[in-house]
Parts: C-alpha cells; structure tokens; sequence
C-alpha cells in the first residue's frame, strides 16, 4: 500500500533524531530509506509539499542539509487513517494500523465505537478472530449465528423477546385443520441487497437447497415437498404435521439467500466487504421492515488486541467491548444478563459405566465444590442448578457407596473454560480411585469428531436461541452427539416422541413434552447442565439502542448515535 510505504519511510527520516532537526547528506538518507539518492530526493520534495517536514540542500556533492520535521510518525499516521476512512478505504486504515498492542489500542482509540463518517453513522467494532463465512444452515459461531440475522430473511423470525415466531418474508401464514398445509404468505414488496424483486419462486428454490443439507433434512424431516400456490404464496405439504414449523423456519439456521448468489440476502444489513481483517455491513434501504439505524456497522479484526491464550473461549463473545477492548472498566456497560445457554456434560451408560454410577458422578459435579472453584475470571460463569428455568436438575441421595470405575474416558470441545473443567475433574476423580483419560475435540461443535466410541463423558456448549424450548427440540434432532451417546433403540424412541410432541397442536402442550423428555435424561443421569454464561456489553457514552439479546449480541437495527455536536 503506497501510504503505508509513504509513513514507513517518513519514520525511517523521522527516528533517529526522534523529530529533532537533522544535518545530514542525500548519501546520508538515502542509505537509510533503503533507495537510491534521486528517490530520497522525490520522497523529501513529497514530504514538503505535503507539510510533513522541510529540507533545505546545500550546494555540492556531500554537503550536508537540514531535514526540519512538522508532524511526528503518530500523527501522520491518525491523520492518515482519517483521510483513508473519509474516502472509505477501510482497509487501507487497518494496514496503516499494524503496530504492536500497546500502540495499537491507543491509535484506534478514536477510531472505535460510534462514528459520524462523512454524515453516515457508522459502529466499529474490534474483534478477536477472522468470522467464517456465512451461509444457510447451522454455524457454529455465535458472531456468525448472529450475523446471519443481520443479513439474510427467513419466512418467519423471532421478534425482541417474544419466544413465538412473527412475520418476516411471510405476513402471514395459515394452517389447515389436519395440521398437512402450511401456508405462507408472502409479502409482495421484498428486495435482494442488489436491487431485484424477491420472487416467491426463488425462495421455494432457496429452501429446497437449504433441506438438501444433511443436519436440515432432519430438521425438516416431516416436509414432503414445498410448492408455489400462488405468485404470493408457498404451501409447505407434510406427511405428519408438525407443529414446530413456523419456528424452525425463524431459527437462524433457516434464513435463505439468493438462490444464485449465496452471498446475496434480504434482512435489515448487505454484506458490504467480508474479508479475513474487516466485515462491514450497510443497511439496506429496501428492507421490508423497520429500516436500521445506523448506516453501518464494521467488525475491525484486531487480534492483536485481545489476549493470545483465549482462543476461542466463553469471554470473547460474551464480552463485547464497542470501543477499546483493554479499558472495558472505563466503557459503560450498556447491558448484563445470565443466559440460558450452558456448558453440559453427558454420560454414556455402557459396560463401563453404571446409571448408579453416572448419578454418583453428577452428584460430585453439583454437591461438592468443584464448579465454584474453577480459577476463571469471577463473574464470566455462574454454576447451573437448572437446565431451563423450571427444568431443575434432579436430587439424589448420597451415593458414596456407589464405587467409581477404574478408568474412563471424557472428550470434549469449545470453549476453553472445558479445558479449565476437564483437569479439575480429572484431578478430582484421580482422589476417588478413577482415571480419567482427557482428549480435546479441537472445535466449536462435535461434527468430524473421531472419539465417540471410546468417550464415556462428553462435555460441550449449547447456546439457547429466541425460544428456549424450541431451541432445545432442534438440538435433539440435529445434533451428531446424540445418535453417539443412546444407544439405537434408544435413539430411534427418542426421535419417535419428539414426532409425538411436534404433533401436537397447543404451544404448552409441547413445552410439557419436551420438559418431560428433558427431565427423563436428567433422570437418568444422560445429561446435566455445568454452568450458565454472564453476558455483557460495554460502550462508550453516545452509543444508544444496545440490549443484549440470547445470543449475546445486540441488534445492529436498534443501535443509534445521536447527531455530532457542532
């Protein structure tokens, strides 16, 4: 990049008298810049007529001149990133910003939070890692769940709090009496980000590929085939009727893009740039809802800013900092709350392991210490006593005659606080004459993991969506853990009341069933929760709108900056 080559030879000029003026020979400079002596010349006659510094040559081969400097390396470098952000190349503004942390955080200081950018309120915000790509279907990532909200539509989607699915590409939306005909209405005013008409066609085509995906095809097991009735209408036929659908058509993982262009959606945000080192997203003035606030909104991706041992790990999505990450005590915290999320951990009965014994082993997880004496930072995680509120965790007697088995096996995946857990409950079980054999799934979910064969413990993370229950029935339907952890006919029941309960038609009703479901395998020592999440938002003063939602982010359409004072 040629400014940054441009302050790079400027610092070179600029160092060895840190800023003071210098009696020097062309030879002298150009031997330091690393060029030729007719360049040096170009770059000091550059630098003058810029203001950068001045150069007054003496007559002569080998005398020496004086090199005065105006501005200093730092200096030139802000206003540079200013300059490269009013002209919009924010990339060019994260180039020039390759310093080391220190640095770093106090040069993007004005840089982050809320901005007025050339009129255009924008939100900058720094992030730890580069976000994978965003498509249909399920995503690991927290960021990348939420942006998929941000950028593309469902038929329906989950509104504020509300656990019950509302309009989004469809205003409405009728269910024939057998419970076989699903009709969705589609409103007739929709745009893609590049300008087209949403066709109703195109959407029946977005969704045939997004059943195509292994993990939707069982989601959406009870779909025979989904027609156009109408120009404005697509009717979804079943062969048992499930009473879920309009929920998990809100989920995230059902929002639907142009069926041509992948990258192509129709929510509130366009994808304006998504490259390794910034994300920005631009609101989309065709949207059929209530238009975002800001014009923008930018993830700067600033690993260098966040501490190198996290990895991926319970506080980078839980903590959000718009503004600068390393004085979060000095932003306001805009928003805290416990989630529904948790950490979980599931025990496979088998021949080496006993129900009698699995019981023993969650009664030394939830009634000894070890879940408040894990050495994390205080208030990042608060130990569960309930799956879902009202879904509490069973109370057996003491079981310390129930002997432990010899050795057993745990793997588990993301987040690290699991790395934390795994060697506390290794040491504690080492004290009951149990070896534990620890093996770390490097990933954010279990798809590709080889171990499950030889696991005996299994320990995860499960974030809760708009409408925890519902969020929970996907989880049991889509999730490569479960066929793993029940054996077959276990497995082939479970996906046989989960049917029985999608059937039926009132809200609680289903509710009830999967509490039921859920409080059996608590019961039966398959599974129990480990700890619940602290979420948090901090901002800077002036950045207005932000509530956290479930998945510990904020709607970008809420967000507001108020006008630049004058």
């Amino acid at each position: 990049m040629r400014q940054l080559n441009r302050l790079n030879q400027f610092q070179r000029l600029w160092q060895p008298s840190a800023g003071e003026p210098q009696q020097i020979t062309v030879a002298e400079l150009a031997e330091r810049c690393f060029c030729s002596e007719r360049h040096v010349r170009t770059l000091l006659r550059q630098a003058q007529e810029a203001g950068w510094l001045s150069w007054q040559a003496q007559s002569g081969r080998g005398k020496r001149g004086t090199l005065t400097f105006h501005v200093t390396p730092d200096s030139l470098r802000n206003e540079m990133m200013e300059q490269a952000l009013t002209r919009g190349l924010q990339h060019d503004a994260l180039e020039l910003a390759q310093l080391d942390a220190p640095e770093l955080r106090a040069l993007l200081h004005p840089f982050l939070g809320g901005q007025w950018q050339n009129d255009t309120p924008t939100l900058r915000i720094p992030y730890y890692r580069s976000l994978d790509p965003l498509h249909s279907g399920f995503l690991p990532g927290r960021a990348e769940q939420h942006l998929v909200g941000q950028v593309f539509s469902g038929l329906t989607r989950f509104d504020g709090d509300s656990r019950e699915p509302a309009g989004d590409l469809a205003h409405h939306w009728e269910v024939s009496a057998d419970g076989l005909r699903w009709h969705f209405y589609i409103r007739s005013t929709l745009h893609w980000h590049n300008g087209d008409k949403v066709e109703t066609a195109q959407l029946r085509a977005s969704l045939l590929e997004l059943f195509a995906l292994p993990a939707l095809r069982r989601l959406f097991s009870s779909v025979l085939h989904v027609e156009v009735t109408h120009p404005q209408c697509l009717t979804f036929v079943l062969h048992q009727p499930d009473y879920w659908l309009a929920h998990r058509l809100a989920s995230y993982c059902s929002r639907l893009a142009h069926p041509e262009q992948p990258l192509i959606g129709s929510g509130p945000f366009r994808l304006a740039v998504f490259d390794p080192d910034l994300v920005r997203l631009e609101c989309h003035e065709q949207y059929h809802l209530s238009h975002p606030l800001l014009k923008a909104i930018e993830f700067w991706i600033t690993p260098q800013l966040f501490e190198q041992d996290l990895g991926t790990s319970c506080r980078h999505p839980v903590q959000i900092a718009i503004g600068e990450p390393d004085e979060l005590a000095n932003l306001r915290l805009v928003s805290s709350s416990t989630s529904l999320g948790f950490c979980y951990l599931t025990l496979k009965q088998s021949g080496r392991l006993s129900k009698r014994q699995a019981q023993r082993l969650i009664n030394i997880i939830h009634h000894t210490t070890l879940l408040h004496t894990l050495p994390l930072d205080e208030n990042l995680i608060t130990p569960a006593h309930e799956l879902l509120p009202g879904w509490t965790i069973p109370d057996w007697p003491e079981l310390k005659d129930v002997a432990l088995p010899e050795a057993l096996t745990l793997i588990y995946h993301l987040p690290v606080e699991l790395h934390t857990m795994a060697e506390q409950l290794k040491q504690y079980l080492a004290k009951e004459g149990c070896a534990l054999t620890v093996i770390f799934h490097d990933a954010k979910t279990w798809d590709g993991c080889s171990y499950f064969a030889q696991a005996d413990l299994m320990m995860g993370d499960r974030l809760i969506g708009e409408a925890p229950g519902y969020t929970l029935e996907q989880w049991l339907r889509c999730d490569t853990l479960w066929p793993h952890l029940l054996s077959a006919p276990q497995f082939a029941h479970l996906q046989a009341t989960l049917d029985a309960v999608q059937m039926q038609i009132s809200e609680q009703a289903r509710h009830s069933g999967l509490q039921s479901i859920f409080t059996h395998l608590m019961e039966n020592a398959v599974l129990t929760p480990l700890f619940n999440y602290q979420y948090q938002i901090s901002a800077p003063p002036g950045v207005n709108g932000i509530r956290l939602n479930t998945r510990g982010w904020f709607d970008f359409s809420q967000a507001w900056l108020p006008a630049p004072s004058a």
